[in-house]
């Protein structure tokens, strides 16, 4: 058996969870998260946690069982603390305001990017207008839009400046590179003493 997949899923306090055949609905205080199991895995409640069984020990089976598990513990996890990621914009000029579900970003193209908020997540800005804060129940959909909104400027690996430009995760490292003039030079003085 998939040692993750046995494993019981405590169920935190002020979450509820209903089982209805092959449907897992989570609620708590942040909200309420659904997700349907494929052919093959059951859940079933017992003392306060929740468990995932499968039907046999097949290749398939065993591959869905602990990835499953672990969307179920995520669900009970978001309902309950929810998740965050922080997104950090570098570059003179570049910042982020939000004006209801619209957040409008200005990163040195010629017009402002607009990104509408989807339901179901926070997001904030500092007063500095640099730093992104995304809050919801969902680990993937807070995932998607950090990812979504990063993809309107990745953080260059090429500016000279210590903050690197574009939007990057607050634990991302971005990679340096040289550029053409500090490569150039350094082949023309390896050419020149052969």
């Amino acid at each position: 058996m998939s040692r993750l997949g046995k494993k019981p899923i405590p169920v935190p306090e002020k979450v509820k969870v209903a089982l209805q055949g092959p449907v897992v609905s989570v609620s708590g205080p942040l909200g309420q998260l659904t997700r349907t199991l494929p052919a093959g895995l059951t859940a079933r409640a017992e003392n306060n946690t929740l468990l995932l069984d499968r039907r046999d020990d097949s290749r398939v089976q065993r591959s869905l069982h602990g990835t499953f598990r672990k969307l179920l513990s995520n669900m009970l996890e978001g309902a309950s603390t929810g998740f965050s990621k922080e997104l950090r914009i570098g570059g003179v000029g570049f910042r982020a305001t939000l004006t209801g579900n619209n957040l409008q970003m200005t990163l040195g193209y010629s017009h402002p990017v607009d990104y509408v908020v989807p339901a179901g997540i926070k997001v904030t800005v500092d007063p500095k207008q640099t730093t992104l804060v995304i809050q919801g129940a969902d680990k993937e959909k807070v995932g998607q839009v950090a990812a979504e909104i990063r993809r309107f400027r990745r953080p260059g690996v090429y500016w000279a400046n210590n903050e690197p430009v574009g939007i990057r995760y607050a634990n991302e490292h971005v990679r340096r590179k040289a550029g053409k003039a500090a490569a150039g030079a350094a082949g023309a003085a390896g050419g020149a003493k052969k």
